[in-house]
């Protein structure tokens, strides 16, 4: 029944923690017994249970609970399966989404190595928009998670063809993770390659590609500017903030500070 496997998927994660939390009576039970479970549910033929095991997948991968090894050698394959240009369509967005997700959580090496490849490809694909949307919608969270050099060597290329796409919501999902893409780029690529790319999303024939773009206008300006002296910095949770200088902390020590805060990756994507 698709409903025990779905509520089967639900207590792995718990599972999962008791053991690692139990390591020394129970050292390869995750590996042998429930690694497996979750890899194989990623690919049932019932959605919802692929939907608990992304989702037990995804929390596994926050907790830190599973070995590199097992991501490289198990989980990663089964992703590139899924996401291959002759995969089944609904199994293909769903691998896009999970990669794109995964890719904060796993190693620069693993990323750049394993998963940015296929993900190039699938802003490419031609047959199915909303693969492309997803990869619109998280590319600033890609580029941030391969870094510079594979940002400006392979990345903007791709940026440059989907901010140029067809499809109207693929470029205001571009215009909507600005920030972040500039953010992880040299100021040369910056001032060259992605100024007037931006001012061609601000005049695009859409209107709300227009928006989002404007909206984007001032955190995109932010990325020219010196941290050190300007004081903006990048949070972990993607946002750009304004972190107040010394004097004024001094002279405000009674105050609460009011950040100022700037949305950089796709969260209101619609």
């Amino acid at each position: 029944e698709p409903t025990v496997r779905t509520e089967l998927m639900e207590q792995i994660p718990p599972i999962a923690i008791f053991l690692q939390e139990s390591r020394p009576q129970f050292p390869t039970a995750f590996v042998e017994y429930l690694m497996p479970i979750v890899v194989r549910y990623l690919t049932d033929v019932n959605n919802q249970v692929r939907k608990a095991g992304q989702e037990a997948l995804l929390i596994l991968l926050e907790q830190d609970l599973v070995a590199q090894s097992d991501i490289e050698n198990k989980v990663c394959p089964i992703l590139l399966d899924l996401s291959a240009p002759d995969s089944d369509d609904e199994y293909k967005v769903e691998a896009v989404n999970i990669i794109c997700k995964m890719a904060s959580m796993l190693s620069r090496t693993t990323v750049e190595h394993m998963l940015l490849p296929r993900f190039c490809e699938l802003c490419s694909d031609g047959k199915l928009f909303q693969v492309r949307k997803i990869c619109a919608a998280n590319f600033g969270d890609i580029c941030n998670a391969v870094g510079q050099e594979a940002t400006e060597r392979l990345l903007i290329p791709k940026f440059f063809e989907l901010c140029s796409d067809s499809v109207w919501g693929m470029r205001k999902a571009c215009a909507e993770c600005f920030m972040a893409v500039s953010y992880t780029t040299s100021p040369e690529v910056r001032r060259s390659k992605l100024s007037p790319l931006f001012i061609s999303l601000i005049s695009d024939t859409c209107r709300w590609v227009r928006q989002a773009a404007f909206q984007s206008l001032g955190p995109f300006i932010s990325t020219f500017a010196n941290p050190s002296s300007a004081g903006l910095y990048i949070r972990e949770d993607g946002t750009l903030s304004i972190r107040p200088s010394t004097q004024d902390v001094n002279s405000n020590s009674c105050q609460p500070c009011n950040n100022i805060t700037f949305m950089s990756s796709s969260t209101t994507t619609t």
